[in-house]
């Protein structure tokens, strides 16, 4: 793996620019399958790009009793941190963070911006609906943070140990003992983990069965429902981004494999991404319905959460 200037790496590839338009693509393959699942012809896959432009020629609106600053500053602040975050994903046979981005640690904490900014949307929106929204995103953030970090754990100390250390929140390192032992979607004492990191991602993602937060039908779009134009064309930004965090998160910690040719490698790694969003997005939010709020708390609480636990047992108990 190549490691690339912290500019390019951050500003151009892999984060940036390329993580925005590989957002974006996911976002319209998204809508395609989902559409000829339900036997509709389906928009264009480039029209993610044609909304984009639309929002890019309208006003943003600011409600009267929204501190306006504050309103449109969080678009920003959660589209760029989205942004960043790709860039601390290695890409097996192609890219290695540079180490001054951090490691695991640090990607959470970007990870965790995109829903707090969502979150403070709803409040400085002024609207009854943001702040419901805002409590719905605040209960969901509770409910998976939990699963993701025991995930996270049993990952980094099951490498960790493998490697003769007590942990390691490296990514990098996790990627390539991977490289050299084989994927860790093949060690049965993580598969309760990995069971567990695929009901996470369609949670961060805001997906059905838990777009509970954005849900028109009940509170009218929630914290943006008061955003218009280029603003909301940056929330929108940062929700493909962070599909492209998320998914990107799971590729690393249970199957980088590529071969050592950049471009060969490159390629697979975007398949990949394409496989995950039509099997694991679209697929399943067209056969479910949405959960209510109590529903998907328990739901993390009583399953995921267990489940990555017991993988963390399990590593511990396996190489204690």
């Amino acid at each position: 793996m190549t490691e690339m200037p912290l500019p390019f790496a951050a500003v151009l590839f892999p984060g940036g620019v390329f993580a925005l338009v590989l957002g974006l693509c996911l976002k319209g393959l998204d809508r395609r399958i989902a559409a000829r699942l339900q036997r509709r012809v389906g928009p264009p896959l480039a029209q993610p790009f044609f909304d984009l432009i639309k929002l890019a020629r309208k006003d943003s609106l600011v409600p009267k009793a929204a501190p306006r600053l504050l309103f449109l500053t969080l678009p920003l602040a959660g589209t760029s941190t989205a942004a960043l975050a790709v860039a601390l994903l290695p890409i097996g046979g192609v890219y290695a963070p540079p180490a001054a981005l951090g490691d695991l640690l640090v990607l959470l904490y970007l990870l965790a911006v995109p829903a707090i900014t969502l979150m403070l949307a709803g409040s400085a929106s002024a609207s009854p609906f943001g702040a419901i929204g805002f409590s719905r995103e605040m209960a969901m953030v509770l409910a998976y943070e939990g699963p993701l970090l025991m995930v996270i754990a049993a990952v980094a100390v099951f490498v960790g140990r493998a490697e003769g250390q007590t942990v390691t929140f490296s990514l990098t390192e996790i990627v390539a003992w991977q490289q050299a032992h084989g994927p860790l979607i093949g060690e049965p004492a993580l598969w309760p983990a990995l069971l567990a990191y695929l009901a996470f991602y369609p949670a961060n993602l805001g997906m059905v069965p838990f777009d509970i937060p954005e849900a028109e039908p009940e509170v009218l779009d929630g914290p943006l429902l008061e955003y218009s134009g280029p603003a909301l064309g940056l929330f929108e930004l940062m929700s493909a981004t962070k599909a492209v965090v998320v998914l990107g998160l799971g590729i690393a910690l249970f199957c980088p494999l590529a071969p050592a040719d950049p471009a060969t490698a490159l390629v697979i790694h975007l398949l990949k991404y394409a496989v995950l969003t039509a099997l694991g997005v679209s697929v399943v939010r067209t056969a479910m319905g949405r959960m209510r709020i109590d529903q998907a708390f328990r739901f993390f609480l009583k399953g995921p959460l267990w489940l990555a636990l017991a993988s963390l047992l399990l590593v511990l108990g396996r190489m204690g």
